[in-house]
């Protein structure tokens, strides 16, 4: 879950594919698998050639940020 709270932190106001990469500390494979994830939840939509958090997925990201895990 902490990965994919930091892509839905780093796709906040919409960001490049290789920017959420460096900023989520992922590697390309594991990004694509995660972003395909959350596009598929409706958490993060893909605009063009950027990834934009959702509301549902700034919801998400909120409560799991409060969790502390």
């Amino acid at each position: 879950m902490a990965i994919s709270v930091e892509i839905l932190k780093a796709a906040s106001k919409g960001d490049k594919k290789t920017h959420i990469v460096y900023n989520a500390n992922l590697n390309f494979d594991m990004a694509k698998r995660y972003l395909v994830m959350l596009e598929k939840r409706g958490l993060i939509e893909h605009k063009g050639n950027l990834y934009v958090t959702t509301s549902k997925g700034k919801e998400f990201r909120d409560i799991a940020d409060g969790l502390d895990l």
